[in-house]
């Protein structure tokens, strides 16, 4: 048996484990492993520690430094994140509907556990926990696939977890990390389809054209945000400002990061050289096309491929349009289907936008930030999906499920 299928094999044994097993033990698990991490958070911050180091040396951006590192705080916070999803309602063996036919039988629909989940991730330990917690909760068995950049924090936060399941006589491999991170390896994982149920990459957009182009196991796609905001002429001016400074500035490595601002002509005179000072005191470059550049000459001029850019730096491109319409053309052609925000006073622009916008989250008056199954009140998220089938936006716990048909019966032959 292949490294792979030892992995494999292991998890579809703790996938009819976890189908065993009510909620009261998964809440323990849970919690048990919510203290495991607490108490070993200078051990998990060690092991952290070589990854930065090394991240550094490789010249890694600081942005995506900052999505690397742990810190006891951050620690505290992925506790606290299973802690939450202890508090949520499970899902499993939901009823969702019963029906009776004329012929007496009883058919409803049962939500049920996907099974075997696979996710494929870049520089983020704190998913690490996340997709075990929302897994561990749905009843899955769970196989991930950090990078190679955060190795050693992510095998030091599994065997925590895999100890603290054990301890209270869960399956440990409930939760198994592919400690190999080579690209031949992470290739053959995309095709374990006799083992994994779903694959789910996480991360840029580069990761996520590779799964989707090599795997043979369902995949849904959480993709890179190269999202928009886009200033009305009936915007409210202190309010646009304020929600592009969060959307941009609260954190640069972030999927739900504003990366594009679009401006009606109407307004950009006005706005354009508030936005600059506002943006240009956290040390943000604007790149802006002919028009925007010559209202603000402190602007770089943009080039075709600044419109699709998901820069994840303190970068952000700036289009100024004509009307609406063109806003939602230009959004639609550049964006990722992530988040889209419009800020207006107009109900009826506000209301064509959400209507026209393709995107898995539409937004007027709010920063684009607010994507995050935490925020949505999902507790933590396994990714946000900006694809249509099966799940789309922030997924949680439903999104880590399926049905399966329920038929009762006294007698009945066809």
């Amino acid at each position: 048996m292949s490294y792979l299928e030892e992995i494999g094999s292991k998890a579809k044994e703790a996938a009819s484990f976890m189908n065993r097993i009510g909620i009261t033990k998964k809440n323990e698990g849970l919690q048990a492993a919510a203290n495991a991490l607490r108490v070993h958070a200078n051990e998990l911050i060690e092991a952290n520690d070589i990854d930065v180091a090394s991240a550094k040396e490789n010249g890694m951006k600081e942005a995506l430094i900052d999505r690397l590192r742990l810190t006891k705080e951050r620690i505290d916070g992925m506790a606290i994140g299973l802690e939450q999803i202890i508090g949520l309602e499970d899902p499993i063996g939901d009823m969702i509907s019963m029906k009776t036919r004329p012929n007496g039988l009883q058919i409803g629909q049962k939500r049920v556990p996907l099974g075997v989940v696979g996710i494929i991730y870049e520089s983020r330990p704190n998913v690490t926990a996340d997709a075990f917690g929302l897994c561990f909760k749905t009843g899955n068995a769970v196989i991930l696939r950090g990078g190679s950049d955060a190795i050693h924090s992510n095998k030091a936060i599994v065997h925590v977890i895999q100890n603290a399941l054990k301890e209270c006589g869960l399956c440990e491999y409930a939760i198994q990390l592919l400690e190999k991170t080579d690209r031949d390896t992470a290739k053959e994982f995309m095709r374990l389809n006799q083992y994994v149920d779903v694959l789910i990459p996480r991360g840029g957009a580069g990761l996520i054209k590779t799964v989707v182009e090599n795997s043979t196991i369902p995949v849904i796609e959480t993709g890179s945000g190269n999202c928009h905001v886009f200033v009305d002429e009936y915007a409210d001016i202190d309010m646009a400002l304020d929600i592009i400074e969060n959307a941009k500035t609260q954190r640069y490595g972030v999927c739900n990061a504003c990366e594009s601002l679009v401006v009606h002509k109407n307004i950009a005179k006005e706005i354009i050289p508030l936005i600059k000072e506002r943006l240009g005191a956290k040390h943000v470059e604007i790149r802006g096309d002919e028009e925007a550049c010559r209202i603000c000459n402190e602007l770089v001029p943009a080039t075709d491929e600044d419109w699709g850019t998901e820069y994840l730096d303190p970068i952000i491109s700036l289009r100024i349009v004509n009307d609406i319409d063109e806003a939602i053309t230009h959004i639609n052609r550049y964006n990722t289907k992530h988040s889209e925000a419009i800020i207006t006073k107009d109900y009826a622009n506000s209301m064509q936008f959400l209507n026209e916008i393709d995107a898995a989250a539409v937004y007027v008056n709010a920063s684009t930030r607010f994507t995050d199954g935490f925020e949505f009140g999902f507790g933590a998220e396994i990714g946000i999906s900006t694809q249509k089938l099966h799940a789309r936006g922030p997924m949680g716990l439903l999104a880590l499920t399926t049905t399966k048909y329920i038929i009762m019966g006294s007698g009945q032959i066809r």
